[in-house]
């Protein structure tokens, strides 16, 4: 099986611009800048998306994601930050392995656009609900 682009990142076979590692975590500049800062935040071992990371993980991946959001939002003057990862193409992923954009947020019209619409209307909320509370228990 083809290694896919952050493992090959991971394994030092193509470069990055890091700006966090440790034994389990890697956070690099992402290539694409969406807006200035725009880092991915990925597990060193594979994991093909967030809901198949272990917690432990995924929980490191996250404090990791949060104290970049903090620290540009310090340093390069965003006013907000947005942490997101993507499961699945149909929700937009297109490398699978586990990976957390943060993007550093600066105005509303800086170039990411992230919009959620009511899609609300004729949709059962409490039997929805019920199903997935259900699954919790």
């Amino acid at each position: 099986m083809e290694k896919d682009i952050f493992c090959r990142i991971i394994d030092g076979e193509i470069p990055c611009h890091k700006v966090y590692e440790d034994d389990d975590v890697l956070a690099f500049l992402d290539i694409s800048q969406v807006t200035k800062g725009h880092t991915l935040v990925v597990p060193k071992k594979h994991y093909d998306n967030f809901l198949a990371t272990p917690k432990s993980v995924m929980h490191k991946v996250m404090d990791v994601a949060q104290t970049i959001g903090q620290i540009e939002i310090k340093m390069l003057g965003a006013v907000g930050v947005n942490i997101l990862t993507n499961c699945y193409e149909a929700a937009g992923q297109t490398v699978k392995h586990f990976h957390v954009h943060v993007i550093p947020r600066y105005d509303v019209g800086d170039g990411f656009i992230l919009e959620m619409k009511n899609n609300a209307e004729g949709l059962n909320l409490p039997a929805i609900a019920e199903m997935v509370k259900n699954e919790l228990k």
